[in-house]
């Protein structure tokens, strides 16, 4: 079993210098923080994305205009 590339020992590691550091009380609530934060960011990712289409859309609709000349500088 690969997660990240790394196996099953490895993780174990990870996972008991967790505990170590954060106490078998705060762990629950590190991860709950955690999984609120990811799904937050990937939401946040996902509605960026539909707006930038609704956007471009927008542009796409909106009749195209002529540049203004450019003023020549007086030499």
């Amino acid at each position: 079993m690969r997660i990240f590339g790394m196996g099953l020992p490895e993780l174990l590691v990870i996972l008991g210098i967790a505990l170590l550091i954060f106490g078998p009380k705060q762990l629950p609530k590190l991860g709950s923080a955690l999984g609120k934060t990811v799904k937050g960011l990937r939401e946040g990712m996902g509605s960026s994305d539909d707006a930038n289409e609704a956007k471009v859309e927008a542009l796409e609709e909106a009749p195209k205009e002529k540049p203004a000349p450019k003023a020549q500088a007086a030499e």
